[in-house]
């Protein structure tokens, strides 16, 4: 691959780090680790990717190594065959599935706690996110302000998001909005 060829592979996240602005990728066909700035990982639309979530990229040999230069598609990491977060155990799962998806903003999220808050557009109460939801959903981190379409269900600790999506993967997606 030269210089200014660019080349689509998939692999996992091995890490990312929405503070240091960079994370690495493991290709499946193996390789060195693969660069992922947190500017490629923006102008897919996201602030932050979970580590061991099944990504898409272009990638690109650079004079530091070989570069993510583009996401095309961000996969949740895989959880336990039955996992559910405690929060939803008592909640048919046909509910949460069937919850529209909201666009909402991210009030404020710290990951070290483990949960935030985001408010649906239009509506005053705050909608609890945690952080299993978040990395179910692909993501591992989110920063205040930030667009978000959410499924929101009533649970155990008020209105609490079952689901997260980067906005611009929503959109993209042609997800309809509820109308009221």
């Amino acid at each position: 691959m030269d210089d200014n060829s660019t080349r689509v592979i998939t692999g996992a996240v091995k890490w990312f780090d929405p503070v240091k602005g960079f994370g690495f990728v493991v290709a499946d066909e193996g390789g060195p680790d693969i660069l992922l700035h947190a500017n490629v990982l923006r102008n897919f639309g996201q602030s932050s990717v979970a580590d061991g979530a099944l990504v898409e990229i272009e990638i690109q040999q650079t004079n530091r190594g070989v570069q993510a230069v583009a996401v095309l598609r961000i996969d949740p990491p895989d959880t336990p065959e039955g996992a559910i977060l405690e929060d939803f155990e008592d909640i048919d799962p046909e509910l949460i599935r069937n919850a529209p998806l909201e666009p909402a903003r991210v009030k404020w999220f710290d990951k070290a706690k483990g949960f935030g808050f985001a408010n649906i557009f239009g509506r005053s109460e705050d909608v609890f996110v945690h952080v299993e939801v978040l990395r179910s959903s692909g993501l591992a981190d989110l920063q205040p302000g930030e667009a978000l379409a959410l499924r929101v269900i009533d649970g155990k600790r008020g209105q609490m998001a079952s689901q997260v999506c980067a906005w611009e993967t929503a959109v993209s997606e042609g997800i309809s909005w509820p109308q009221d």
